[in-house]
């Protein structure tokens, strides 16, 4: 006799699912079977790269037995990087290897790690000279990045901005990023909404083309508590080795200590700075 059976001519009633679970009785959630395949599919394709990478080149037979997968999945995998310009094929041979896409991703890293190194000892000495706080800022889309900080001995706030993501319209470091742009990258931020973060935020398209065409024309870019209140900053752009713009260095300085008496000194400062930072990155100034 079974023990329901046996419960059951005793008069106890078993739950119509069975016996309770035990307390360490969980079952673990699975994830959906659609996450495990992207997140599988993913891993392919990073594989499929550190192959190329280090092979060399290779054919979709010799990808595929070092994936462990049959052709057809390795040529899928294959077919989506070349459609992002991560690998290419050769016409005569159809071996497949790493593509430009590579290089560009790999560009924007090697911009944002040397200009963070080669960055780090003129943005300490440049906080040191005005003793405030000195900022290097790289362009990320639609907003100015900040990479490094380093605080001067005057310096009123602890506020970190390094990690932020803050508006090229209402900051030095964004306007002086933004001027130098492509015409085509700065009509796509003008024609967006320009968020008005304090009363003096400027949030006209006509009033912020005016204010760039202006940076290009000085060298350097001023925001007077656009981004807030109390706060003003100037910020001077960093260039490559082939004069692009890759990045600003500013200032950041309360109102009251940031008056027009002292400004031609925070900005000459500033723009010798990005001038130094350039040099740096192998321009010559």
């Amino acid at each position: 006799m079974t023990k329901t059976a046996k419960a059951e001519a005793r008069g106890e009633r078993q739950p119509a699912g069975g016996p309770d679970p035990k307390p360490h009785d969980t079952v673990a959630e699975k994830p959906p079977r659609g996450a495990v395949s992207a997140v599988q599919s993913v891993d392919r394709a990073v594989t499929v790269l550190e192959i190329l990478a280090r092979l060399g080149e290779a054919g979709v037979t010799e990808i595929a037995d070092e994936l462990g997968v049959h052709k057809s999945t390795a040529f899928r995998l294959l077919g989506v990087l070349e459609n992002r310009g991560l690998v290419a094929q050769e016409q005569e041979r159809g071996k497949y290897y790493l593509g430009a896409g590579v290089l560009r991703l790999a560009g924007a890293a090697a911009v944002r790690l040397d200009i963070s190194q080669e960055g780090a000892a003129v943005c300490r000495t440049l906080a040191d000279e005005l003793g405030e706080t000195v900022n290097i800022a790289v362009l990320e889309s639609d907003a100015a990045v900040n990479i490094m900080q380093a605080r001067g001995p005057a310096s009123v706030t602890a506020q970190n901005w390094l990690g932020r993501r803050t508006p090229l319209h209402a900051t030095s470091s964004g306007k002086a990023l933004l001027a130098y742009q492509p015409s085509p990258v700065q009509e796509a931020v003008l024609a967006r909404k320009l968020p008005r973060l304090t009363e003096r935020t400027v949030t006209s398209a006509v009033a912020l083309r005016d204010q760039l065409a202006e940076v290009v024309e000085r060298g350097f870019a001023v925001a007077v508590e656009e981004l807030e209140l109390g706060l003003r900053a100037v910020a001077a752009p960093v260039r490559a080795h082939d004069g692009s713009v890759i990045g600003a260095i500013s200032v950041s300085v309360p109102a009251y200590r940031l008056d027009d008496e002292r400004l031609p000194e925070v900005v000459k400062r500033t723009v010798a700075a990005g001038e130094e930072l350039s040099r740096r990155m192998g321009y010559a100034c």
